[in-house]
């Protein structure tokens, strides 16, 4: 999710709202283009604010662009124009209807906000409504009511905006033919914006719900709320805070409605099962493109969860998939590949304007293709059928087609975590040791016989967690996902496992499933597990580089993620650790497709903080959203590599 209030599809950060890299420029929109507002009922009686841009010229129809956002459609008034249309200037030159909706209770349109509204299934009557009964009334009287349409409806959104574009795929309207859910949010427990495997996910829950959550008594143009930090440090801001108690009677006052229920909300209970969209993602009919980003901090999750159910509970002939499911998964940051060329995240090149072919070649394409029926010139010359998924592939910097996601002609290996802080990497003859790529958690058995395990030791101490960036930010820096772990590497409240130099190209493409044996002298813990590149010590740095940065030995992080200890074995039933006792934790990193180059190496970090995008764990079996100060103790953490415990990550390999 966006930070602070945002246009439907532009990123805020830092509570700025950013000019898109497009340039359509107001003028030319009016040029164009007329706009109308209408408040359009829904099957309640409830109605919604909804803006609808319109070609100037009227000798042919067009197909509608519908985006349900609420971040507000501003700029209000039928005399005051966007500066941009649509997902890209591409699209708002070839001519379509635009249409922009304040989603129900925001900004506005009438009615009550319910963040990710649950969905109703089997609806009785005119009361049972949800998001996709919102987007079909709106799509049935669009298509009756604004002049000059075609009858062919898209609908598009980035984050938030692309869980309402995900929820009108539900039972669509007929008319909608084609939808592109873009960084969409599915679970807000498992793995989107709020928590990671149950941990919360604090600066950017803090940050969002401080201006988001706040209440809007009526509909109103005006909704810009903003906190002051009094400071940029969020590492002593939050540390000094104390436990995420702390935040109502510090700074809230329990006037933030969600962030109080995320305060309830400790287990993945009936609250969130019920905003988690997946089991509802089936019997889709129109075309879908999913878009996310290898390196976005909010919603990887959600765009690869979209994406896989779709793609199992779809439409099928046979063998042959009858709904067109295709994932695009760029080396982008949130929503990035709205607003730039796509050319690096932070220190991390990828050495071509990623967004912008995207945005030309792919996106612009699917839209024509199924709301014009009509071929981009690229596609004309193209010989070859379009692919399920467009993959960009990082460390060769280069875009891979596949038939499916993740490929199927993949091959397991293993990353032993060993003594000497060493990593090996093995060849895994049984296929049955990769789990089928989901998110979903599997048993997690102890095995009691331990005698003389071989293991690494460290101690976590919350009150100096680990920093999950070498720099003083507030919030949550998207930088991260690409960061330099050389700061990390030091700590000795981290444990590196690092390979030998590789002699060949090594791409693995997929999750990645982290089977650990550990112990700890508390009984709860968090684990947070890092893959990292590791480039060669003579590794060029950028040309223009007025930082200074060194790239040789540079730490890439590839990917990371925690799992909250007491959650192992179930979201819903936490158990606690027994002291000292080895015990199995398992969970999965979201998917990546990278390349680590001959003569890198691979690293993995363990540790058990990772301030302050994660919430301290106290490191007692406690409700961590109700614990106190003094709940917080230091616990010596062990990581095993014995034969009776071994420890190890399994990836999905692809020959060269």
């Amino acid at each position: 999710m966006w930070n602070r209030a945002a246009l439907c599809c532009c990123l805020v950060l830092s509570g700025i709202v950013p000019q898109t890299a497009f340039g359509q420029g107001g003028d030319e929109i009016r040029a164009t283009y007329t706009k109308y507002e209408y408040r359009i009922p829904m099957r309640d009686g409830k109605r919604l604010f909804t803006a609808v841009y319109v070609p100037k010229d009227n000798a042919k129809t067009y197909p509608i662009m519908l985006c349900r956002t609420p971040y507000g459609v501003s700029p209000y008034g039928v005399d005051h124009y966007k500066n941009d249309l649509g997902p890209s200037p591409q699209l708002a030159k070839s001519g379509y209807i635009f249409v922009y909706q304040d989603v129900r209770g925001r900004w506005m349109s009438e009615g009550e906000m319910v963040n990710m509204r649950p969905h109703v299934p089997h609806k009785q009557g005119p009361q049972d409504i949800d998001e996709s009964s919102d987007a079909y009334d709106t799509i049935d009287w669009l298509v009756q009511h604004v002049a000059g349409n075609n009858g062919l409806v898209g609908i598009w959104g980035v984050s938030y905006p692309g869980f309402y574009a995900a929820c009108g795929l539900i039972d669509a309207h007929p008319a909608l033919v084609c939808g592109s859910p873009q960084a969409p949010i599915c679970d807000w427990f498992v793995g989107d914006d709020w928590h990671h495997n149950g941990a919360l996910m604090l600066p950017h829950a803090f940050g969002f719900m401080s201006s988001f959550a706040r209440p809007r008594p009526a509909p109103t143009t005006k909704f810009q709320h903003s906190f002051d930090y009094g400071t940029s440090d969020g590492y002593r801001f939050f540390l000094e805070m104390g436990p995420v108690a702390q935040a109502n009677p510090r700074h809230f006052q329990n006037q933030l409605a969600f962030w109080n229920d995320i305060m309830e909300h400790d287990t993945y209970d009936d609250f969130w099962k019920a905003r988690n969209i997946r089991p509802h993602l089936k019997n889709i009919r129109p075309a879908v493109l999913t878009v996310g980003g290898w390196f976005d901090a909010e919603n990887l999750f959600g765009a690869l969860e979209t994406y896989e159910n779709i793609e199992a509970s779809s439409p099928q002939t046979g063998n042959r998939q009858v709904t067109e499911n295709r994932l695009v998964m760029g080396p982008w940051s949130h929503g990035q590949w709205t607003r730039d060329s796509g050319l690096a995240l932070g220190n991390a090149s990828f050495n071509s304007k990623t967004a912008e072919f995207y945005r030309e070649h792919i996106e612009f394409s699917f839209f024509e293709k199924h709301l014009k029926g009509t071929k981009s010139q690229a596609d004309e010359n193209a010989q070859t059928t379009e692919p399920e998924a467009w993959i960009f592939e990082t460390g060769t910097n280069q875009w891979r087609q596949y038939a499916t996601w993740p490929p199927q002609e993949t091959v397991p290996m293993t990353l032993s975590l060993a003594a000497g802080n060493a990593l090996e990497l093995s060849g895994t003859d049984d296929s049955s040791e990769l789990r089928k790529p989901s998110r979903d958690l599997g048993a997690a058995a102890e095995d009691q016989n331990e005698n003389s395990a071989e293991f690494d030791e460290y101690t976590s101490d919350p009150a100096k967690p680990v920093p999950y960036l070498d720099s003083t930010v507030i919030g949550m820096a998207k930088e991260y996902m690409t960061a330099d772990q050389r700061f990390a590497s030091r700590r000795p409240d981290v444990i590196s496992y690092r390979s030998a130099v590789l002699d060949r190209d090594v791409t693995i493409a997929g999750p990645i499933d982290v089977d650990l044996f550990v112990s700890t002298s508390g009984t709860d813990s968090d684990w947070i597990v890092k893959v990292i590149d590791v480039y060669p010590d003579d590794f060029p740095a950028p040309k223009e580089n007025p930082q200074g940065v060194v790239m040789g030995g540079y730490e890439q992080l590839v990917r990371g993620d925690v799992m909250r200890g007491k959650f192992r074995n179930s979201f819903e039933q936490p158990e606690p650790f027994v002291p000292g006792q080895p015990t199995r934790v398992r969970f999965v990193l979201p998917d990546v497709c990278h390349t680590f180059r001959a003569g890198h190496r691979i690293l993995v970090h363990v540790q058990s903080s990772w301030f302050p995008l994660v919430d301290r764990n106290p490191q007692k079996f406690v409700d961590i959203n109700q614990a106190l100060p003094e709940d917080f103790q230091k616990a010596v953490q062990r990581v095993y590599h014995s034969s009776q415990h071994p420890s190890r990550l399994i990836v999905r390999t692809l020959s060269p």
